[in-house]
């Protein structure tokens, strides 16, 4: 199994390979979102620490189950090699319809075939009120035309 693009990165693969990690993310489906990672991957997400697709898909479906209309943005920070570095935004609301804008920075490391083997996710929730939302898209992959988080000063 392989996911291209392919490391060593350039700019235009590593950026392509950005977008491709958030539009599998925004899709919400934890088991097409597992599938870009390596069966034996490492993350440390906030405080928790997940191995493999299994706990991957276990970890993504709880957390979706609590983040509603989630809607994410990831900018490439910065690359070399098999390595990248990913800021990110995203927006969602829990269960009492409190939103909250989450942002963080993560630490990526792929394998020859393209696979991420490991992540590492720091991340703050900031609560924020609903009229200031900035990620309107309907529910999956962010439009094209929709400003970035640089665009948008986040």
């Amino acid at each position: 199994m392989s996911r291209p693009p392919f490391p060593p990165f350039d700019i235009e693969s590593a950026t392509r390979k950005v977008r491709l990690a958030e539009d599998a993310w925004n899709s919400r489906n934890p088991e097409q979102v597992a599938q870009a990672y390596t069966v034996d991957s490492q993350w440390r997400n906030r405080v928790e620490f997940i191995h493999g697709r299994d706990e991957i898909v276990a970890f993504l479906t709880r957390k979706w189950n609590g983040e509603h209309e989630y809607r994410l943005i990831k900018e490439l920070w910065g690359f070399r090699n098999n390595r990248m570095a990913v800021r990110f935004a995203y927006e969602w609301h829990d269960d009492a319809g409190r939103w909250f804008r989450s942002y963080g920075n993560e630490l990526w490391e792929f394998d020859t075939a393209g696979l991420m083997r490991r992540r590492f996710a720091s991340i703050n929730d900031l609560p924020i009120e609903a009229a200031d939302r900035l990620f309107h898209w309907p529910q999956g992959r962010r439009p094209d035309d929709h400003p970035g988080l640089s665009n948008l000063a986040l």
